[in-house]
């Protein structure tokens, strides 16, 4: 059992301050690697460049930073791999998709540590970033475009724009949830939730971290 920290307010530990510094480099690093990209992606958008010292310097900086980010979600991953295993309960929460839009919590089943929503964001973001990393490589031209033929590369350029484009979209939808479930950005700012909280988002797993009955 986690420890609790039973000050006022009484809190639950969620995260620690070694998987919310992963959570944040991941975070900061898909941010540099969304403009960059989108940098690259259309003329349109190449006056983002001038964000990184320009075209050249977009260039080379973007698949570095890629692999930063995949490295830093593999950790992370492999921190919550087992926590987003889907379960019977989360194909029953997916099932009641309607009350969870419509917020009718008191209709869905009890679930874990991530409800069955957040386990397939987590596995399409493990999807794109593998696609993504396997791709970046191919089209990488400083390093590895060499060794490919031209219609793995322009095959490899098409799997990394539908996989950006996808990441994005499940990034947007992962801040969305987070700020409209109130009280979810200080699990990841101070790694902390209250009680009341896990309670109505995450039974399951209040009940194997917090017991009313503990001593104060």
């Amino acid at each position: 059992m986690k420890s609790i920290d039973r000050r006022q307010p009484a809190v639950i530990h969620r995260y620690t301050a070694g998987e919310r510094t992963n959570h944040w480099i991941v975070a900061f690093t898909f941010v540099l690697l969304a403009l960059s990209g989108l940098a690259l992606f259309h003329p349109s958008m190449y006056w983002l460049s001038a964000l990184f010292g320009g075209g050249t310097w977009t260039r080379i900086l973007h698949p570095f930073l890629g692999v930063l980010m995949f490295v830093a979600f593999l950790i992370l991953a492999a921190r919550f791999w087992h926590h987003n295993l889907l379960s019977w309960s989360d194909r029953e929460w997916l099932r009641h998709a309607n009350d969870v839009l419509a917020n009718r919590e008191e209709a869905l089943p009890d679930v874990g540590r991530y409800n069955g929503g957040q386990k397939v964001l987590f596995f399409v973001m493990v999807a794109c970033l593998v696609l993504l990393l396997l791709s970046g490589i191919v089209i990488w031209r400083s390093y590895f475009s060499a060794f490919f033929p031209l219609w793995a590369i322009r095959l490899a350029a098409v799997v990394h724009a539908i996989c950006a484009f996808g990441l994005i979209c499940g990034i947007i939808v992962h801040i969305y949830a987070a700020v409209w479930v109130k009280g979810s950005v200080q699990a990841m700012t101070r790694g902390t939730v209250t009680p009341g909280w896990a309670w109505k988002h995450h039974r399951a797993w209040f009940r194997e971290n917090f017991r009313p009955g503990d001593k104060t």
